[in-house]
Parts: C-alpha cells; sequence; structure tokens
C-alpha cells in the first residue's frame, strides 16, 4: 500500500564528528568534497541515508567509504535541519560523534576528494572555541551548518566529562588512567590548561574517580592508577 502526503518531505543524511586527541589539543576528522555544493571545502563525512537503510548503518557506511574507517564506537548527537543549511534543499541530517584517544589512519574515496585531521584551532567555528588558550587565525572554513555542529559535539564531549557516570557508547579515557592521562583529556576537551594541583585535588574531593590497589601503576615514575566511580 502507497501512502502520499499533502506536504514535501526532506532529505535525510548522515553525518560523523571524529574527535582526537593531538597533544592537549583536539582535532576532528573533515574530507574534502569532491562535489557541489561546496566542492573543494572541508566538511564531516557523511552522506544521503539509502532506501530502507538504519540510520547508524548509514553514518558507519559513509565514514568508511568516504575515508576508509570501521570499527568506531558512534553515539547519536542529535538531528539538524534548519532550512537553508543545504542549498540542494531542505535537508535533515542525523549526526553522530565519537572520540579516539588517537588519531586513526584515513584513505579518502567516494565522494572525498582528501580525508585529514584537523586541530580545532585551525577551524572557523562559531563559538571561537573555549577557555584561555589563545587561538590562530583559522584557515578552513566548513561547509553547510558543520562548524555548528562541531561546537555541538564538542559540548557534549565537556558534559560527559562534568557527568563522568553518564551513559555513553564509547570511553573518553581507557577503564584504568592515571591522573595524568585524564587531565589531558580535560585539557583537549575544554581547550584550556588546568593547574596540575587544584585539578587533581577537586577530582579527588569529588570521589568522581577511586584508586586501584596500590602497587598497580604505570608510565614515567609508575603513576598510580584509577578508574570512575559509578
Amino acid at each position: 500500500m502507497s501512502f502520499t502526503y499533502p506536504y514535501p518531505r526532506p532529505s535525510v543524511t548522515v553525518d560523523t564528528v571524529i574527535f582526537a586527541l593531538r597533544a592537549r589539543d583536539l582535532s576532528v576528522l573533515l574530507i574534502r568534497r569532491k562535489k557541489a555544493p561546496f566542492q573543494g571545502g572541508w566538511a564531516l563525512p557523511g552522506g544521503f541515508v539509502d532506501e530502507n537503510e538504519p540510520l547508524e548503518a548509514a553514518a558507519l557506511r559513509e565514514l568508511h567509504e568516504e575515508t576508509g574507517i570501521s570499527g568506531v564506537t558512534l553515539e547519536q548527537l542529535g538531528a539538524f535541519g534548519d532550512p537553508g543549511r543545504d542549498p540542494r534543499g531542505h535537508t535533515v541530517s542525523i549526526v553522530y560523534y565519537t572520540f579516539v584517544i588517537s588519531e586513526l589512519r584515513v584513505i579518502a574515496g567516494d565522494d572525498a576528494a582528501e580525508a585529514g585531521w584537523h586541530a580545532l584551532r585551525s577551524l572557523h567555528l562559531a563559538g571561537g572555541g573555549t577557555g584561555t588558550r589563545r587561538r590562530r587565525a583559522p584557515d578552513v572554513t566548513l561547509a553547510f551548518d558543520h562548524a555548528r555542529i562541531i561546537e555541538a559535539a564538542r559540548a557534549r564531549l565537556q558534559e560527559k566529562l562534568h557527568t563522568p557516570t553518564l551513559g555513553t557508547a564509547f570511553r573518553l579515557v581507557p577503564q584504568h588512567f592515571t591522573l595524568s592521562e585524564l587531565q589531558r583529556v580535560y585539557e583537549a576537551v575544554f581547550g584550556r590548561t588546568l593547574d596540575t594541583r587544584n585539578f587533581r585535588a577537586r577530582l579527588l574531593a569529588s570521589k568522581a574517580v577511586a584508586a586501584l590497589k596500590a602497587g598497580e601503576a604505570r608510565g614515567a615514575g609508575r603513576q598510580r592508577l584509577y578508574h570512575w566511580q559509578t
């Protein structure tokens, strides 16, 4: 049985925001568009959802086709569908995001002429970033409303760190971590340098983390390992 509706239906796309650690900063995976609109511009990996295709499956497919990346765990960020965001017509994008500890190897394909990791400070983001770290002039302007999407994904990461027991499909740090490793993640996600003594004092006072038993350590100076309290 077929149905018709007395109003136009928007197109549905998916986009994926993948963050990675780069020193004490974040980088994000982008592709250079091979076709119009915004031909030659940088954008998030993504594309149109095929008929009868689940949304997350579409996001994983487009990510693999355009960057060669597979096997990552995604979490849905939300929907973006403001009129005018896509010059081809009314398009609603369902956005997924994730975080990886280090930048993965990428291979451009399909609609991507190029794929690569870009430091957030190099992007022209509407919010201009957070924190007190000085930012150099942006050299990458993003297609569509992808600057807004990246800002929203970063804000969601910040929420995860404010509420570390909040359920998430992926981990911002390994299951067991040193306080130095955790501070590095906080500094990258929030975009500012933190005083080590104050950071550790406030974190331990909050009871958000707990130390593993004595003798479990790693890294330089055999730093003690911790885990999130659940």
